[in-house]
């Protein structure tokens, strides 16, 4: 067994079929696209990549179909060195698949069918319970069912990272158990009821807070992200490098995976670092083409990152 810290992942895989286009086509258009690709992705086992790529040690609690796609998803995990001793197969089922579009400055459209994820269920949460456990964090995401990830995150006895994404309200429960709640400003926008941007970050982050978790993360894109605690009334934005993006497919994911190896493995850093630290990797991944092909895998932390008390 591995002395490493433990970062467990209960969420989603699903395999993106990927258009790119020179725009995002309007409602009811039809344009011609430049390039397809097919790639391994799901925001749960993007953020489990993401980790594992940093030398995290890594371990994937999630469903694929028994398709051709399952299969073949196990072996992208195991080639990371991820366990998958938790990668269930389900019957009848077929493995998600997400549909993307990515237009020539890097924005993107995203439709996904969940398939085998909305079978993760309680019964594979209690089929982990030592690990569960024992992790020294468990990652989260909306894209598996919420009553699975309220059964993990009431067993760990760790850090508890959120990232409530796809945007829901009906969360308060889960909220509650959360140590760290991630979210972007559209998802933060639907949670706090308004729309968020940098003038007004100090109060949405004080509303996240104001549901229980004990420190709410906001990213900004190109303008990386604000953070509050629970332990400090203070709202600190931190800016990350300029680049120019060719794909900003998964670029959550890597700093949501980034944030979670860090907050176990540089320990002794601020948090403003360590999410310095987590913008910098994504910034990395938007300067390449695909989700976790574009993952960093080398990457070693600035001595210290910019940041603005607001």
């Amino acid at each position: 067994m591995s002395s490493l810290p433990k970062i467990v992942v209960v969420g989603s895989c699903s395999v993106d079929f990927t258009t790119y286009a020179p725009k995002l086509p309007n409602p009811g258009e039809t344009i011609h696209g430049t390039k397809f690709t097919t790639s391994f992705g799901g925001k749960g086992a993007n953020q489990c990549v993401a980790a594992a790529k940093l030398g995290g040690n890594t371990y994937m609690i999630c469903r694929v179909g028994d398709d051709d796609w399952g299969g073949k998803y196990k072996e992208n995990l195991k080639s990371f060195g991820i366990d998958v001793t938790h990668t269930k197969t389900t019957t009848d089922s077929t493995t998600g698949i997400a549909q993307i579009t990515v237009s020539s400055n890097g924005e993107n459209q995203i439709v996904i069918v969940a398939g085998a994820n909305n079978h993760l269920n309680k019964s594979d949460i209690q089929g982990a319970l030592s690990l569960i456990k024992n992790a020294d964090i468990i990652i989260s995401q909306l894209e598996t069912p919420v009553d699975t990830t309220y059964e993990a995150f009431k067993l760990c006895n760790g850090i508890k990272l959120l990232n409530a994404a796809p945007a829901r309200t009906d969360i308060k429960n889960l909220l509650e158990l959360c140590t760290v709640l991630c979210v972007n400003e559209p998802e933060a926008s639907l949670l706090v009821g308004f729309e968020v941007n940098l003038s007004n970050i100090k109060l949405a982050l004080k509303e996240l807070l104001d549901t229980g978790c004990k420190i709410a993360i906001i990213t900004l894109g190109d303008k990386g992200a604000a953070y509050s605690s629970s332990n400090d009334s203070q709202c600190i934005h931190i800016p990350c490098e300029k680049v120019i993006p060719v794909d900003t497919t998964g670029a959550g994911d890597a700093f949501v995976g980034a944030l979670a190896t860090f907050l176990v493995t540089q320990k002794d850093r601020a948090i403003h670092q360590i999410i310095g630290a987590a913008c910098d990797v994504a910034s990395k991944s938007v300067i390449n083409e695909g989700t976790q092909s574009s993952f960093p895998d080398k990457f070693i932390c600035q001595e210290n990152y910019k940041y603005t008390v607001l």
